[in-house]
């Protein structure tokens, strides 16, 4: 890959991942990272996910990955003031501490916003119903193969729906807090949706069986958030 395409993609995953946050973007000015509360009360998301483990997942481990992100963030002057959309482009030349409490902090954020109270999440829009369809085959067979990504994720890590350079649909997978607009990711393109199989994200409910909880997940899901998401990469995209 050319230097110049390196460049024209890196730019393109910034404008994609600054407009597919519904909230605004995540940045260190004067003042550290901060924690952002929860868009719904902890047992908004009940029974798919129980409140105790929102207590515990927001409260104690997203706070912990700004803590420790305000921490690298302190020990390199360049990188503060920079939105995490900025760093993830080239993340691979950063810290490690970055790298990880950066995308701890960026994937949850993330993920709270991409859930709802149970039967208030709706239904894919006609254009992301479409896109499924083509790429997938039907809506079920994406929720299969976005099952099968969480359960193959040996250890802990992340599942996605994104978009492509190409524009097209793909379900991957990242391992611990890595995700898909790092520089260093496999398989790289813009997140409509993830999904946390770190232990601590079921494990009081769930114990191991992470199966049970990729299921129960998508009656939470926002369909809205994850359509406007969807509408914000295509507008980018006819704009190139």
């Amino acid at each position: 890959m050319s230097a110049h395409v390196r460049q024209s993609f890196a730019l393109r995953a910034f404008a994609l991942a600054t407009l597919i946050l519904v909230c605004a973007p995540l940045r260190a000015a004067a003042s550290d990272f901060t924690l952002p509360p929860l868009p719904y009360p902890h047992d908004a998301l009940e029974p798919a996910i129980d409140a105790r483990t929102m207590q515990i997942h927001h409260g104690k481990h997203h706070q912990a990955y700004v803590d420790n992100l305000n921490r690298a963030i302190a020990a390199d002057a360049t990188l503060r003031g920079q939105p995490l959309e900025a760093l993830m482009g080239r993340m691979s030349k950063l810290p490690d501490a970055v790298r990880n409490n950066g995308g701890g902090h960026w994937n949850h954020d993330f993920f709270w916003q991409s859930m709802t109270r149970p039967g208030q999440g709706g239904a894919p829009s006609t254009s992301l119903l479409a896109a499924i369809e083509r790429d997938f085959g039907s809506l079920d067979k994406f929720k299969s193969a976005f099952r099968a990504a969480g359960l193959a994720r040996f250890g802990s890590g992340w599942s996605w729906l994104i978009v492509g350079a190409d524009g097209k649909l793909k379900v991957t997978s990242t391992p611990n807090q890595d995700n898909p607009l790092m520089d260093l990711a496999t398989d790289r393109g813009t997140p409509l949706l993830g999904n946390d199989v770190w232990e601590h994200a079921y494990y009081l409910q769930y114990q191991n069986r992470r199966g049970d909880y990729l299921d129960a997940w998508w009656t939470v899901v926002d369909w809205s958030v994850v359509s406007r998401r969807h509408a914000a990469a295509l507008t980018v995209g006819a704009a190139r």
